[in-house]
């Protein structure tokens, strides 16, 4: 039953059965947060009434897709939670924090909008300063993002060259213990930046563009020695740059050309003892006007449902050990 003031809009839904409401939150009211985020409204459940309150037509649409949960649900009691959340992710966001974040990338009629307030934040970041750096677990569209916002500044003229690069590391193995030349060392290695540009251009243009050195995607190490101008640099997996680097790359950065540095801190594969040069940046660079500094969070996660569930219980299990580590079972640690 529609309601409001003026300037403000409620929408309720009846939802008499127990478990079709429960399902509808979804566990730890994942669901409901999605509405939230997808469409910018107020949602809440008071006993068998869900409540929808914010700008008409976001209401209106946030409804509709509420409605269309249950309907599927009403058509098939068994359907998981991820196929609920397809319904959610599926619908177009309203959000009004997405209208000015639009991102214009080549496929006609392709348009790339923030699934969420923080990667709305983040697009917003990188269209204000000529510095970003974001952190933020796996699955916030850190790298994503990034590329399709160079890749619509090529495409608006607004620079002439894509450089994307990662530091040669992973996961402990380096460049030189991988079969074959140097190009098929690296390709395997940069995959999901090729993949990223193969979701925002056409499979001709990017091998045409590649060959016309348009396109840039190389380790890190090929960047030392140049100045980068009129060109958006996009620094993958910072989180692995050494202090020098990082160091290194920040001093490539050239007349008109915008960088964003991505990574997550909480994964970094460097040993023990050196410092993340990333982690080092974002502290000796704050508050130098022109570089913006984003942190996303496991709010911000738009992969598979059990991504976030998954990171959640990585971050439960470290505080777990540190909680034990400060405070050992009594009789633990003594000498025999």
């Amino acid at each position: 039953m529609p309601s409001g003031d003026e300037g403000q809009y409620a929408e309720t839904i009846r939802i008499e059965d127990a478990e079709r409401a429960r399902r509808v939150l979804g566990n730890r009211d994942r669901h409901l947060r999605s509405l939230r985020e997808m469409f910018a409204v107020r949602a809440v459940m008071r006993g068998d009434v869900l409540r929808i309150e914010g700008q008409r037509d976001a209401v209106r649409r946030a409804a509709r897709v509420a409605r269309e949960v249950l309907d599927a649900l009403a058509r098939n009691p068994d359907m998981d939670d991820a196929e609920i959340e397809a319904i959610l992710l599926g619908a177009p966001s309203t959000s009004p924090v997405a209208e000015d974040t639009t991102i214009e990338v080549f496929p006609p009629k392709r348009r790339i909008v923030p699934r969420t307030p923080g990667q709305a934040h983040y697009v917003r970041a990188v269209m204000a300063n000529d510095l970003v750096f974001c952190v933020g677990p796996g699955g916030t569209g850190k790298t994503y993002l990034a590329v399709a916002m160079a890749v619509s500044a090529l495409k608006k003229n607004r620079v002439r060259k894509i450089i994307l690069t990662r530091p040669a590391i992973e996961a402990g193995e380096k460049l030189g213990f991988l079969p074959g030349d140097m190009q098929a060392k690296v390709n395997p290695y940069l995959r999901p930046l090729y993949d990223a540009l193969q979701d925002m251009m056409s499979f001709e243009q990017i091998p045409r563009y590649m060959e016309r050195d348009v396109i840039e995607v190389a380790p890190l190490a090929y960047m030392r020695g140049r100045t980068l101008d009129n060109a958006f640099i996009i620094l993958d997996e910072g989180q692995n740059c050494t202090r020098k680097q990082m160091r290194m790359f920040l001093t490539r950065l050239g007349p008109a050309s915008k960088s964003v540095i991505t990574g997550d801190i909480s994964q970094t594969d460097l040993p023990p003892s050196e410092i993340s040069g990333m982690v080092e940046a974002m502290h000796v660079l704050r508050g130098i006007q022109g570089i913006a500094f984003v942190r996303l969070t496991q709010a911000d996660i738009v992969r598979h449902r059990l991504v976030q569930q998954i990171v959640d219980a990585y971050e439960a299990d470290a505080s777990s050990l540190a909680a034990e580590k400060m405070h050992p079972p009594a009789g633990s640690g003594g000498d025999d």
